[in-house]
């Protein structure tokens, strides 16, 4: 086998199993379960991570600059403010599913006495890469 067979056999995309045993600290505040994405298995246009938020956490209010956001909550049920001001309020609740177009400001919250778990998936394949941090709104959500 040639150098040039070799170099494109190795770069072939092929399919990978994540097991969800490790995770990363995220900008937002929460600790993720490492999923699908760049930095784990070289996706070119998806992330998708498990989310498990503990009884009264609450995320930092940020937005995901370039990149939409789906999210399906497996177990308890989550609080979500978003909106330029933070003005939009949702429960979501185990079982519902949840957009967050591109560039909107929001801040989650788990408000029960038990963890509530989700699948979050988006469009951007990195971890963190467009994670804004808004400071100014934080204020704006009183829990």
């Amino acid at each position: 086998m040639s150098k040039l067979e070799k170099v494109a056999v190795e770069e072939k995309p092929t399919c990978h199993v994540v097991r969800t045993g490790h995770t990363y600290d995220g900008k937002q505040g929460f600790s993720y379960f490492e999923g699908i994405s760049a930095e784990a298995v070289g996706a070119k246009g998806i992330c998708m991570h498990l989310l498990t938020i503990p009884p009264g956490g609450r995320a930092k209010a940020h937005m995901h600059e370039s990149h939409e956001t789906a999210i399906y909550m497996l177990s308890g049920e989550a609080h979500t403010w978003y909106g330029d001001r933070l003005e939009n309020h949702v429960i979501v609740k185990a079982g519902e599913m949840f957009y967050i177009p591109a560039g909107v400001p929001h801040l989650p919250a788990n408000l029960s006495d038990a963890p509530c778990s989700a699948v979050i998936a988006r469009t951007d394949p990195n971890e963190q890469e467009s994670v804004v941090l808004l400071p100014e709104l934080e204020a704006l959500v009183k829990i």
